[in-house]
């Protein structure tokens, strides 16, 4: 009988170089295309953006680095609600998957492929007029539409298996390295940008209201990050976890600060500031600037095509969280069906994606978003603090460098970043608690349901 359990359950298929690629593609996604000028909007001073970038950039290092202790202490499907439920109390755990189940991974999948959308047309906007030759005349109408069909296509993808999903991953995570190389080489070496664009803005001012715009600025930069923990989800499924779950979250975090970095100094390089400021399809507009009008739309369609990793990433990562709630009675129970053929949690797959389509109908992914940066903070600082406990408890197996300093820090700055996001966008942050609080007496119904 146990036997056959473990033939029915997620198999350990995936080597280093998978992984990795999955850690890439969950982090680099909508966030570095069209967050930048609306950060730039409050901030007013693009070296401070650009050194806040950097700041998030090692504050998910060294988040990366805690998880990889504790991935490597607990190898299963589940991330935060495994090592929380294992190291605090089940209900931690619960709430930690309970809000990925509502925003975690739903909402991003629906922000990617309106993204896809939003920079599909801008490129080829001729589109339109297909949508209404076939009675279709509202543009958003056409947009969300192919939003839809993005969805369903990536959801059939990874209905297939594990192995045939992350061939897919790994073809579209490439893709994604390359062209980002390929933007900061061509655009440094033969675009015309002006680095004078770094000295246009005025001083920052750092008061309380300053550090508010800091702290919320930070908050949507961590979104921005937010994947930097991937591997973690699907650490019933990797090879060797105890050596290549940590591997895959510090080379993985390590290139996409790299990226953004330099991402963000092209597109300053590229814009003057008062151009920059409130634009979202940044990518396109830097373009535009260093090669010509006609670039941009090409570099719209090429961004549009990347978001596919992303979207991918995704849709494997968050069912494998249901999959161990469920395992675990702590959530609906036919989301711990597997394939026995493929080895997916296919009906939390279906069921993720089902919610990612209603957010993509319904409009409302833009609301969710804006508190989705706070809720989600939350649980990674409750995780690293469990590293002090792992280590007291002598289960650690990947000893992490820099204790306790790191994983400290990573606390310190957490909740300061929480606090100040609080300040300043007080009905979201509130919304956000609120979200999760809702999930304390769905635990016990679920605990009851279990029991019975």
């Amino acid at each position: 009988m146990k036997q056959a359990e473990q033939n029915e359950g997620l198999k350990r298929k995936l080597g280093l170089f998978p992984v990795t690629n999955i850690v890439v593609a969950n982090m680099i996604g909508t966030g570095i295309f069209v967050t930048s000028g609306l950060l730039l909007a409050d901030l007013g001073n693009p070296v401070l953006m650009i050194l806040l970038w950097l700041a998030a950039g090692i504050m998910a290092l060294f988040g990366a680095m805690c998880y990889g202790e504790l991935g490597a202490a607990f190898p299963e499907a589940g991330g935060e609600y495994i090592f929380l439920s294992k190291l605090f109390h089940p209900m931690a755990g619960f709430l930690s998957g309970w809000v990925s189940f509502i925003v975690g991974f739903s909402a991003p999948i629906a922000a990617a492929s309106i993204g896809f959308s939003e920079y599909f047309f801008r490129a080829l906007p001729g589109i339109y007029v297909l949508g209404e030759a076939v009675g279709i005349s509202d543009p958003q109408n056409i947009r969300r539409i192919v939003s839809v069909s993005i969805i369903l296509i990536f959801t059939l993808v990874h209905m297939r298996g594990i192995q045939f999903g992350s061939r897919v991953q790994n073809g579209l995570t490439l893709y994604k390295i390359v062209l980002i190389v390929g933007i900061l080489i061509v655009g440094f070496m033969f675009g015309k940008g002006d680095m004078a664009h770094f000295h246009q803005a005025p001083d920052f001012n750092f008061n309380f209201s300053g550090w508010k715009t800091i702290g919320l600025s930070f908050l949507w930069i961590s979104f921005a990050y937010s994947g930097w923990n991937a591997s973690t989800y699907i650490g019933s499924e990797i090879k060797n976890p105890t050596r290549n779950l940590p591997l895959s979250l510090l080379i993985g975090t390590g290139m996409v600060i790299l990226f953004y970095v330099l991402l963000n100094i092209l597109f300053v390089y590229a814009i003057p500031n008062d151009e920059m400021q409130g634009v979202i399809s940044i990518g396109g507009l830097a373009m535009g600037k260093l090669f010509g009008p006609g670039w941009g739309s090409i570099f719209s369609l090429l961004v549009s095509f990347a978001l596919f990793s992303s979207i991918s990433a995704f849709i494997i990562l968050g069912p494998r969280i249901y999959y161990a709630m469920a395992k675990n009675g702590h959530f609906f129970r036919f989301a711990s069906r597997v394939n026995p053929k493929t080895n997916v949690p296919y009906i939390a797959i279906l069921i993720q994606s089902l919610i990612a389509i209603i957010l993509v109908l319904s409009g409302t992914f833009e609301q969710i978003l804006t508190f989705m940066g706070f809720s989600l903070g939350i649980f990674p600082i409750l995780s690293v603090i469990g590293v002090f406990k792992l280590r007291k408890s002598g289960q650690s197996k990947f000893i992490m460098r820099g204790y306790p300093v790191v994983p400290a820090i990573y606390i310190i700055v957490g909740v300061v970043i929480l606090c100040l996001a609080f300040f300043e966008r007080p009905l979201e942050s509130s919304i956000a608690l609120g979200t999760i609080a809702a999930g304390i007496p769905a635990y016990f119904i679920f605990i009851r349901r279990s029991k019975e």
